[in-house]
Parts: structure tokens; sequence; C-alpha cells
């Protein structure tokens, strides 16, 4: 009875695994199900799609949704890191929204599915630099 009520107060229509929620409440998202979702410009125009997040090992907080963009089937395709304070969730268009053009993302620092730049300390000031984000210090959301 006790994870009914757990499953009821936390999971609205996401579903639980042992009275947990395993995908969604009013305020939290599992993390596989912001993968997939759709990024969007503020004229409506879809980007791309989440790829996945990078997550800071210190403060636990979501530092960049890796955005995958431009390609057919995985060829030529390129993943373009966006810090996490740039993207507003806007559940009208059940996606993410950036203020972008697809010019100012063709100029931003991004990577192809063989490299590795993550490896270099050097690449995470690169993207804060690019968004105008100080580096190394998550800013809050508002």
């Amino acid at each position: 009875m006790q994870e009914k009520r757990i499953s009821e107060n936390l999971s609205g229509e996401a579903g639980t695994r042992g009275g947990v929620a395993i995908n969604e409440t009013q305020d939290l998202i599992a993390s596989d199900k912001v993968e997939g979702t759709a990024v969007y410009n503020r004229q409506g125009e879809r980007l791309g799609s989440i790829y996945n997040v990078m997550i800071d090992k210190r403060s636990g907080q979501v530092r960049y949704a890796v955005m995958s963009f431009g390609g057919f089937l995985g060829i030529g395709e390129s993943y373009h890191p966006l810090p996490w304070e740039k993207l507003t969730y806007d559940p009208s268009q059940g996606g993410y929204v950036v203020d972008l053009t697809r010019d100012q993302l063709e100029g931003a620092p991004r990577y192809r599915r063989d490299e590795t730049p993550w490896s270099d300390p050097v690449y995470g000031r690169t993207v804060s630099d690019y968004y105008g984000i100080p580096f190394g210090i998550p800013l809050p959301r508002v």
C-alpha cells in the first residue's frame, strides 16, 4: 500500500519502479526521457534533438545538453554541446527552445561521432566562451 501512495504522489503519468518515479514528475525528468527530445529555435524551427546530457561530477548539476544536428541516419551528424542554462522547455512544442539560429549553431563548437573533445580540458571553456557563460560555474536557472 505504501508503494502505491508514493507512486501516486511522485509519478503522475510517468509510472514507477518499486515506488520510485522513473520518467517524470512535475519538477523532475529522467535523463533517458530528455534524450531524443527536440530542440527548436525561437522561430519554431527544429534544430536537432538532445543526444545526451553532461553532468558535473562535483556539483551534480547538468552542465550541457549535447544536441545532435544534421546528417542522415547518423552519417554526417555532428554534436553540439549547449549550456543547460540556454535551454528552456516549451510544453506547447514538446521540446527545448534556444535563442540560436542555424547560422549561429553552424559556428558553434561541435564534434563528430569519432571525436573525443571532452578529454581536452580547454574544450569546455571554448563552449562556455562561445555562449557567453562563465566557465566552470553552473548558473541558476530562472
